[in-house]
């Protein structure tokens, strides 16, 4: 493994979904604030839609674990089933048992199961994820959840995240109950470029390392490229860089090596030409590693060490290789988000939307795009560079730089500045006052 030589405490491209590691480009702070204030005005329904890919179950468990302790929550993965099957996965995992089969009495259970909850203060959250793999009656199940209410509120929040088709079978007019019910709907976008480097900075920082630059600027940009700003692709594609570069034992990982592993991957391989056949990928993947070993060879000459150690990493690099080119694919068991201080963040301005549900989905799904998160502006001193913020109310052991480094991905005298501006009344920010609400932009200048 490249850790220690790279002097890493832990994998920095893992492909579990870990909160710690999300990085929030403008793109995740707007789909997570319009969540928040989605659950944190009783909205009912809600829906995420992105890319496979692009971290939508890792915004989710960040969101999960924004509202612990404030809400009574149930996350459901297993979408290939019925109804009634839904229905039993979701008292499960809100810890209910019940040995009946009759859904007219699992639906009574859940009933006052909710009213119970709702007495004790406490909102209950439904997380669905992978939700585009739902059935259609499935689907209307889940849309009759949302018929557990009181006079004056929802008793059930439920959140569907899926990919791009979500929103085409939302389209369909057998769902169209559904869809109207759908009050606030986000979309996550690929990384732009520029986002890249800093999505790599964050990862390797929260994995520990220290040293200059790891990536060159030229291995950043094919990256960004080959990857086309999809997180996902993003960490494959550094992970075989970085086990490739620690073979020949490179200190900084070069564009030629980011080439070599993302060819591996297939990743970014130009499309033949017609009428030519493309090469096996396994020939593509031999060639590489070849490159791979005759370059290694130049720079560990000599050393027998060196030259047994880069051998066994081509080994383990050409069996994953020769997995991908098989499809091999093995699906990780979802993992719960350890945790960690609960902080309840207040809805961003408490302002009613004009626009029905119905009309605002429909307007989403028209644009291709999720409508802006209801926010404040504030004006600095000098009435120019409006700030974009929303508000959180402090919990104990909560400080300023871990809500910077979680929320905005970074702490330093720039967010300092904002976050003054926005909190003039602020005297020592080393010190929260548990209670109190604080404003925190929306989004920072580089």
């Amino acid at each position: 493994m490249f850790l220690d030589f790279y002097k890493l405490r832990e994998q920095p491209f893992g492909v579990t979904p870990d909160p710690r590691y999300l990085y929030f480009s403008p793109g995740h702070r707007e789909a997570l604030a319009s969540l928040f204030y989605g659950i944190e005005t009783g909205r009912g329904f809600l829906s995420l839609v992105a890319e496979p890919g692009m971290g939508k179950t890792t915004l989710l468990f960040q969101l999960l674990q924004r509202w612990r302790g404030y809400v009574h929550s149930a996350f459901l993965f297993q979408t290939q089933c019925t109804s009634r099957e839904l229905i039993r996965y979701l008292m499960n995992d809100l810890g209910l048992r019940s040995d009946g089969e009759d859904i007219v009495k699992l639906h009574s259970e859940l009933n006052d199961f909710l009213f119970q909850e709702t007495k004790a203060g406490r909102r209950v959250v439904v997380f669905i994820d992978e939700a585009q793999n739902l059935s259609d009656e499935v689907l209307e199940t889940v849309r009759l959840l949302s018929d557990f209410e009181a006079p004056d509120k929802k008793l059930l929040q439920i959140i569907l995240a899926g990919q791009p088709g979500l929103l085409e079978r939302l389209s369909r007019p057998a769902l169209a109950q559904l869809r109207q019910r759908i009050a606030i709907s986000t979309r996550l976008e690929p990384l732009p470029d520029s986002e890249v480097a800093h999505y790599i900075h964050h990862r390797l920082q929260i994995a520990g390392y220290q040293g200059l630059e790891l990536f060159s600027a030229e291995a950043v940009e094919l990256i960004a490229k080959r990857s086309q700003g999809i997180p996902r692709l993003i960490n494959n594609i550094c992970f075989n860089a970085l086990s490739l570069g620690c073979a020949m034992r490179m200190s900084q990982i070069s564009a030629e090596v980011v080439r070599e592993a993302s060819d591996e991957l297939s990743i970014g391989l130009p499309s033949p030409k017609p009428g030519v056949p493309r090469q096996p990928a396994v020939r593509t993947a031999t060639a590489g590693l070849r490159s791979s070993l005759e370059s290694g060879y130049k720079r560990i000459g000599s050393n027998l060490f060196g030259r047994r150690l880069l051998l066994t990493a081509v080994v383990l690099l050409a069996l994953g290789g020769l997995g991908v080119v098989l499809g091999t694919r093995t699906r990780s068991a979802p993992i719960r988000p350890a945790a960690v201080s609960d902080l309840k963040i207040t809805n961003p301005a408490r302002v009613e939307d004009p626009v029905s549900p119905g009309e605002r989905l429909s307007a989403v799904s028209a644009a291709g795009q999720a409508p802006a998160a209801p926010m404040e502006t504030t004006q600095t001193n000098a009435g120019k560079n409006p700030i974009q913020s929303f508000s959180y109310v402090v919990q104990p052991k909560d400080t300023l730089r871990d809500l910077c480094t979680s929320m905005l991905g970074r702490y330093d005298s720039n967010v300092l500045s904002q976050i003054r501006q926005l909190n003039p009344t602020l005297k020592n920010p080393d010190v929260l006052e548990v209670g109190k609400e604080i404003r925190l932009p929306m989004s920072t200048t580089k």
